[in-house]
């Protein structure tokens, strides 16, 4: 009887082994950060409030996004985000912004009233992913409004980046440099406004 539970006991040690062995754990990536570090102070001239992108829904997931062909996405299972994309290009964004306009306090929106001088970007993203000709999309459109919600600005973004190399880490590079464009975009044009 003791002999037969240290059976029972062995072959389900060797199957949850052999569960574990055949799905390696996955590697996950960050965004790179901008390659420019400037924060404005307390005393800075102006106000930004940066809202959460929303994103579309199948780039709201943990894997990270490949096009196939002209119609065909996958989320990849092994190479995932280590923390939710939406978040990630939240806070890449205002870093970003904050390092291109130095007059400018970037901050999170979080739906306090801001007073009447300050500016709220909002922005949607409908493609972040890697491309089937080696290249990582990023697209979408942005708004810039002022007090009241009164529209200021809006666009549309689509940068294509080349990936410098093949794999997961090249195109993550590539989707961070892409990122940057963006943000160069909406600060030139945030400039204009003032």
């Amino acid at each position: 009887m003791m002999a037969s539970r240290w059976i029972g006991v062995a072959l389900a040690m060797l199957w949850l082994g052999g569960c574990a062995a055949s799905s390696p754990a996955p590697q996950r990536y960050t965004l790179p950060v901008s390659q420019q570090d400037a924060v404005a102070g307390a005393e800075a001239e102006h106000l930004l409030l940066v809202r959460p992108p929303r994103l579309a829904h199948y780039l709201d997931v943990d894997g990270i996004v490949f096009q196939l062909d002209d119609i065909t996405l996958v989320e990849a299972r092994e190479h995932q985000w280590a923390e939710a994309l939406g978040r990630q290009l939240e806070r890449g964004l205002r870093a970003r912004l904050a390092a291109r306009l130095p007059d400018t306090r970037v901050l999170l929106d979080d739906g306090s009233d801001p007073g009447a001088e300050a500016l709220s970007l909002r922005l949607e993203v409908d493609r972040f992913q890697g491309r089937h000709d080696g290249l990582a999309v990023a697209s979408g459109q942005w708004q810039v409004r002022g007090a009241g919600g009164r529209l200021l600005a809006m666009d549309g973004f689509r940068v294509e980046t080349e990936l410098e190399a093949d794999g997961y880490p090249a195109l993550v590079r590539a989707l961070g440099r892409g990122w940057d464009t963006v943000a160069d975009r909406i600060a030139t044009a945030i400039e204009r406004l003032r």
